[in-house]
């Protein structure tokens, strides 16, 4: 039996070893957290690695620089156009039979469209509505397909008696049942009367919601319409459900990869890589008011000359507008100018601001320079 003095020095020595081995961890723990970076520190690190900070390069260099980059497998592509262009006939005999047509697949699908409807569909009014848009105006575009099928109801029933001070009139209603029942009633035999409707991105940011693709079928579904869409979004078949797609839009799809760029339909999307700012906002002004009528740019020049010739003021006076417009013969009435400001706005070329008078006011959103640079670019 051990004595009782050696169990104490033995307990003793265990309880120092269990001490100094329990220090040791306590010491490389501690020493492992002074190695580790703190939470400051951290912060720093993940505040100067944001995207942000990054020297990006002008949004103006980088597409010129793209646009640098020589197409790739050109034979292949014109050979596929070619399968394409052989399929005009069918597409053509589809319309006929009251089917919409929808091109998908990867590849800019709007030079092929154009192309089709300028070749083949000659016998159609077309009206094209560009989906890529930020902003689009959808009800005045079918007000503007009730407004030419009044006009050929006039032409047709001019002679009648009765008729010809009703129908000397503008169309009766801006309402929008009123409109697509207008439309409905339209039926003719003539292939003159019909019209397409060429839809670019059909999918695209301003025509996606649900109440806009109701207006489209809804129109689709005339007797006299016709419509021919793309679509890009990857997404886009969720846009309808199955009743919207066999009772009124009647799609017809066809792949029709292009492998083109997306030149024109991403313009107004700026590119990851590169730095925004006022040339882009020109650049995508500039593209807007190309796609408009003559007179809508002369009356955006009026407002542009006025703001660089006035630069301390609030805006332009709406009344002001008007009369110079007047003398210069761009507008007959004060609904003409109304609706090219509407086209305006729905593209954020104008902002409409309250005077110190308590008049309405225009200003167009770009500092003098970018402005005067548009304006030299428009001409």
């Amino acid at each position: 039996m051990a004595p009782r003095g050696g169990r104490a020095a033995a307990a003793a020595s265990s309880g120092s070893e269990d001490e100094e081995e329990e220090a040791g961890f306590s010491r490389s723990y501690f020493l492992a957290k002074e190695k580790e970076p703190s939470s400051s520190k951290k912060r720093a690190r993940a505040a100067a690695g944001k995207l942000s900070d990054l020297n990006l390069v002008d949004e103006q260099v980088l597409r010129a620089s793209l646009a640098e980059i020589p197409p790739k497998h050109e034979e292949e592509v014109e050979a596929l156009t070619r399968r394409y262009k052989d399929q005009y006939r069918n597409w053509l005999f589809e319309l006929r039979c009251g089917f919409g047509l929808l091109m998908y697949g990867f590849g800019s699908k709007k030079q092929l469209l154009e192309d089709f409807v300028s070749t083949t569909l000659t016998d159609f009014t077309v009206i094209v509505i560009n989906g890529y848009l930020p902003s689009i105006n959808l009800k005045q575009v079918i007000a503007t397909i009730a407004e030419m099928f009044w006009d050929q109801t006039k032409s047709k029933r001019k002679q009648q008696p009765g008729t010809r001070s009703q129908l000397s009139q503008p169309f009766p209603s801006q309402s929008f049942d009123d409109i697509i029942s207008f439309l409905k009633r339209q039926t003719s035999d003539d292939v003159d009367d019909q019209v397409c409707l060429l839809i670019h991105n059909i999918d695209g940011p301003a025509l996606r919601d649900a109440e806009s693709q109701q207006c489209l079928a809804q129109v689709a579904c005339c007797p006299q319409v016709r419509v021919v869409a793309s679509t890009d979004h990857v997404n886009a078949p969720l846009l309808w459900d199955k009743k919207m797609v066999h009772t009124q839009y009647k799609w017809s799809w066809y792949h029709v990869p292009t492998f083109a760029p997306y030149k024109v339909e991403c313009v107004f999307y700026p590119l990851i890589l590169a730095s925004g700012g006022h040339a882009q906002t020109t650049k995508t002004a500039l593209v807007v008011l190309q796609s408009l009528t003559p007179n809508a740019q002369s009356v955006f020049r009026v407002l542009a000359e006025y703001q660089l010739a006035n630069e301390k003021e609030e805006g332009m006076p709406v009344s002001s507008l008007y009369t110079k417009c007047r003398e210069r013969f761009l507008v007959s009435s004060q609904v003409t100018l109304n609706s090219h400001l509407t086209e305006f706005k729905d593209h954020d070329l104008v902002k409409i601001r309250k005077h110190s008078d308590g008049q309405d006011c225009l200003r167009i959103p770009l500092v003098s320079d970018a402005l005067e640079k548009l304006l030299q670019e428009l001409a």
